[in-house]
C-alpha cells in the first residue's frame, strides 16, 4: 500500500496570521481533509487504506504548561513545524514538581483539552488526548473520557490514549484497566483509535505482544528516551512488530530517559531509522519551557506559538522541528 505522511503545510518563522475569512475557508477544508484512520496488522489505515505516519511535538503536562495548550500554539506547530499530530498531555495525578493536575481541578483539565483539541480540528490535524497518569487510576479516567468521547465521538481527530506510562505495573493489571475503559470511550466513539499502554514506562512491548486485547483498532504505546534507550529497547519493539502487535511511539526523546542531559544525535538517528523503516508514528516531548534538556521551548519565548521566532527553541526544539519537517515532507 502506499505510505502517506499526511500532507502539512510549513511555512517561515517569519509567517504572519491569516486573516479571519481565510481562516474560515481553511477551516472547512481541513476538517474534510482529515480521513477516519484504522488499524489494520501493525499498519496505521486511512479510509482509502493507504499507510499513514504522523509525526509532531506533545504538548507538556497541561497543569504545569499551560501557557502553550493555545490555539497559536497549534497553528504554529502545524504552519511551521510541519506537524499532522501533536498531543494534549492531561496530567492526571501530582508527579514530582507536577501540580494542579485532574485530581484537583478537573475543569481546568477538560477545559484545556478541550481548547486544544478545537484547534486541532481547526487545523486539520489528528491529536492525542493523553491521560498522562503513572499509576492505575481508573475511576477518574473512566469520568475524563466519558466527558471528552461524548464531545469528539464523531471526530475522526481524535485518538485516546488510556494511561501514558504505566510503571512497575504487570500486564495484566494493565489489561483488566483497558478492558474497564475502553468500552467507555467507544460507547460514544466507536470507531476511535485507542492507545493501550504497556509495563515499565511502555517499554516492555514484547510482553503485551504475548497476550493482546481483543479489540479492534487499538494501538500500543512504545516510549524510548535515546540516551538511555538503545538496541535492547528497539529488539524488544522489533519482537513484538513480528509478532503482529501495532505499535505507535506516543513519546519519545534524543536525551536521558530523565528528560535531561545531553543529547545524544547518533542514537536518536537510529531510533528515527527505526520508526521509518517499521512506519511508526512519533510524538516528541515536550512543549514546555522547563530548565531540562527535553523541554524545546525558551522561557523567554511568547505563549502564543505563531510568535515563535528560531531563538525561542531549544537545541532539543530545533531537532524535533527538524525531525517533523523531514518525516512530514517525504
Amino acid at each position: 500500500m502506499p505510505i502517506l505522511a499526511v500532507a502539512a503545510g510549513i511555512g517561515s518563522c517569519g509567517r504572519s496570521v491569516s486573516n479571519s475569512n481565510a481562516d474560515s475557508d481553511s477551516m472547512s477544508q481541513n476538517i474534510q481533509a482529515v480521513s477516519p484512520l484504522h488499524v489494520s496488522g501493525t499498519a496505521l489505515l486511512n479510509s482509502n487504506g493507504d499507510t499513514i505516519v504522523l509525526t509532531g511535538p506533545s504538548l507538556g503536562w497541561h497543569s504545569n504548561w499551560a501557557r502553550f495548550y493555545n490555539e497559536g500554539t497549534i497553528k504554529a506547530l502545524k504552519e511551521k513545524w510541519g506537524a499532522n499530530i501533536t498531543r494534549a498531555a492531561i496530567g492526571a495525578h501530582k508527579s514530582g514538581d507536577i501540580i494542579g493536575t485532574y485530581d484537583t481541578d478537573s475543569v481546568t483539565a477538560v477545559g484545556l483539552a478541550t481548547k486544544v483539541i478545537d484547534a486541532a480540528i481547526e487545523n486539520g490535524m489528528y491529536i492525542i488526548c493523553d491521560w498522562h497518569s503513572h499509576d492505575n487510576t481508573l475511576g477518574n479516567a473512566k469520568n475524563f473520557f466519558s466527558v471528552i468521547s461524548k464531545k469528539y465521538g464523531d471526530s475522526p481527530n481524535v485518538i485516546y490514549e488510556i494511561w501514558n506510562e504505566p510503571t512497575e505495573i504487570n500486564w495484566q493489571e494493565i489489561k483488566d484497566y483497558a478492558d474497564e475503559l475502553i468500552p467507555v470511550i467507544r460507547k460514544n466513539a466507536p470507531n476511535a483509535i485507542v492507545i493501550v499502554g504497556t509495563p515499565k514506562w511502555d517499554q516492555d512491548v514484547d510482553i503485551a505482544a504475548d497476550s493482546p486485547l481483543p479489540y479492534p483498532n487499538l494501538l500500543y504505546s512504545l516510549h524510548y528516551y535515546a540516551g538511555t534507550h538503545k538496541d535492547w529497547n528497539r529488539n524488544k519493539a522489533q519482537k513484538a512488530l513480528d509478532a503482529g502487535l501495532p505499535l505507535i511511539i506516543s513519546e519519545c526523546g534524543s536525551m536521558d530517559h530523565t528528560g535531561d542531559g545531553p543529547i545524544d544525535y547518533g542514537s536518536w538517528q537510529e531510533w528515527v531509522d527505526f520508526a521509518d523503516r517499521n512506519n511508526l508514528s512519533m510524538l516528541m516531548w515536550d512543549i514546555a519551557d522547563k530548565d531540562e534538556t527535553c523541554s524545546m521551548i525558551s522561557p523567554t519565548a511568547p505563549d502564543n506559538g505563531m510568535e515563535w521566532t528560531q531563538e525561542d527553541l531549544k537545541e532539543w526544539g530545533k531537532l524535533a522541528r527538524k525531525t517533523t519537517i523531514e518525516r512530514n515532507s517525504r
